[in-house]
């Protein structure tokens, strides 16, 4: 055995461990997490009333996916953000931060670009908003960003691993 073998991956991206949880713990909860989050705000949305059954589950599938997309990328850039290596060295704290300021953000451009530069959906009168710098954005798709990854990771980091996982 080489020197090389027995030392830990210098970063999360070549460190099995840290893939497999996120691809087996972290996105599967944040998938399920952010389906039910899109269930229960459907109603903040116009979408709620003038739509028909399929075309309601077709907008929570779609968002669902979206959000695992948006989720996964924000946690990744979270991970180079805090030079993160193996997982047994994430500093758990930070990189739930970062994930989440990159969550929001992505959410507030997207809100912007979907309810008033190019209308592709609006808030119904039950949704609160929020007042930044003149844009009306939704408080629902902001606390989304704000409760659900962080509690993914979390529930993700608290489950007790799986032999294979650690002998991985």
């Amino acid at each position: 055995m080489t020197t090389a073998s027995i030392q830990p991956a210098p970063y999360w991206y070549c460190d099995r461990a840290s893939l497999n949880f996120i691809a087996f713990r972290y996105v599967p909860l944040l998938g399920a997490l952010n389906l039910l989050w899109e269930i229960a705000h459907l109603p903040l949305y116009t979408v709620w009333a003038e739509g028909t059954l399929p075309y309601l589950a077709y907008v929570v599938v779609h968002c669902t996916l979206g959000d695992l997309v948006i989720g996964a990328s924000a946690l990744a850039s979270a991970l180079v953000a805090t030079r993160a290596g193996a997982i047994d060295q994430w500093k758990f704290q930070k990189v739930g931060l970062v994930a989440v300021v990159t969550g929001i953000g992505y959410t507030v451009l997207s809100e912007w670009m979907n309810t008033i530069a190019r209308p592709s959906w609006e808030y119904s009168a039950l949704m609160p908003v929020v007042n930044l710098n003149g844009m009306e954005i939704g408080l629902s798709p902001l606390m989304q960003w704000l409760v659900v990854p962080p509690l993914a990771l979390w529930l993700a980091g608290s489950r007790p691993a799986k032999k294979a996982e650690e002998s991985a």
